[in-house]
């Protein structure tokens, strides 16, 4: 049986995602009492039972004491030998407020309570912070339209494995922030910048030009390899501690050009010996399921490039 739980804030998607496993194929109940979460696995798991995969929805609406028993809730479904895993949703508090006005929805901490909508987005952030804690995938929904969060839900999560872990490498730019869901984060910013190169300010990491450039500096393969060698060091670590998933972000200035040229080649590099690979261009709105096709072929190491 594969149970997956969806939590989070309240506007951060979590009925799309239950819908999005539910068109998949999964029994999706939504907003169960956490204190059900065995009795259900029980009833469900009989041999007379159809459902092999369940998703359900555990969220703020749930009583303080039940959110907080949440932990040991979830030691005793897995105890039984369960496939579960957490995913938690989470949206900027200022997007969600935006949310909030334009559906003119009232937020359900505020319904019984004087609470203003801003306390009651803190609030709800605190209550499910247990299962945040436990949560085996972290998505940052803020940017993320609904096809793409119900894309993101097919490929990682309704194609997990039990007992592999899903491996993403994720570029990103730092002007935009931090990927929430990043475990790893690894800095670019210090290797030559393609963008000060008019003719290459337009393209990016994946962009023959900018492969060219960037290739022409020892600096970029070694960290390049630098960072393959201490994932692959790690790895195995990973994969001992039961880690459903692992993110290993990328980032560069904007994003678009070292980044992305780095979390390539790493992905394909990785994805030779590691079954389950996701490759995400954060700002370039990209996503793949390795192995996609083979990257260029590297160019000659020529003179740097000076003065950038």
């Amino acid at each position: 049986m594969q149970l997956v739980i969806i939590s989070g804030r309240s506007g951060s998607g979590k009925s799309i995602a239950l819908q999005a496993l539910e068109d998949l194929g999964y029994y999706a109940i939504d907003n169960l009492p956490a204190v059900l979460l065995g009795s259900l696995v029980d009833e469900l798991k009989g041999p007379e039972s159809p459902r092999s995969s369940i998703a359900v929805s555990i969220d703020a609406r749930n009583l303080p004491q039940a959110l907080q028993r949440f932990p040991s809730l979830l030691e005793e479904v897995r105890a039984r030998g369960i496939d579960c895993q957490v995913i938690y949703l989470t949206t900027d508090a200022r997007i969600l407020l935006e949310r909030y006005s334009e559906t003119r929805r009232r937020h359900p901490l505020t319904r019984d309570s004087e609470m203003t909508l801003a306390e009651a987005i803190d609030s709800e952030e605190l209550a499910l912070s247990g299962i945040r804690d436990l949560a085996d995938l972290v998505i940052d929904t803020s940017r993320l339209s609904v096809h793409e969060l119900r894309g993101r839900i097919a490929d990682q999560v309704a194609s997990h494995q039990p007992d592999q872990l899903t491996l993403t490498i994720e570029s990103f730019g730092f002007k935009r922030g931090v990927p929430p869901d990043a475990d790893l984060v690894f800095d670019a910013r210090c290797l030559p910048n393609p963008y000060w190169d008019p003719q290459l300010r337009a393209s990016t990491g994946r962009d023959p030009e900018v492969v060219a450039f960037l290739e022409s500096y020892a600096l970029v393969d070694e960290m390049r390899h630098d960072i393959q060698a201490w994932v692959e060091r790690w790895l195995p670590a990973y994969l001992a501690s039961h880690r459903s998933y692992l993110t290993v972000a990328i980032g560069c200035t904007g994003g678009q050009h070292r980044s992305v040229y780095l979390a390539e080649r790493l992905a394909a590099s990785l994805a030779i010996s590691h079954p389950l690979v996701r490759l995400r261009h954060r700002e370039l709105g990209i996503n793949h399921s390795l192995p996609v096709s083979s990257p260029p072929e590297r160019t000659a190491i020529v003179t740097p490039h000076q003065g950038r």
